[in-house]
């Protein structure tokens, strides 16, 4: 009994791993037209990662983090600070 749980599990485990392979793998990014664009959707721009720090001053509001999304809109990013459209 305890035999066939394991094996069931295993299989379960593994089917759901697949899935969610599958599903981030079909997650469109989007590439905005220019800031304006990007900015209605995200008011404080979008972050390469968490750990980036704002070279170009004072901004606003906090930036939305997405590999993904920075590497699409990655011409935004007038100085290079790995934050596109910033404010």
């Amino acid at each position: 009994m305890k035999k066939v749980f394991a094996i069931f599990l295993s299989i379960g485990l593994i089917f759901s791993f697949l899935v969610s392979e599958e599903a981030s793998a079909k997650t469109i990014v989007k590439k905005y037209k220019n800031c304006a664009a990007l900015n209605k959707v995200y008011k404080g721009g979008v972050a390469r990662s968490s750990s980036v720090k704002n070279k170009g001053g004072k901004t606003h509001y906090k930036p939305f983090v997405s590999k993904a999304l920075y590497d699409a809109n990655k011409s935004k990013d007038r100085d290079h600070d790995f934050i596109a459209c910033e404010r």
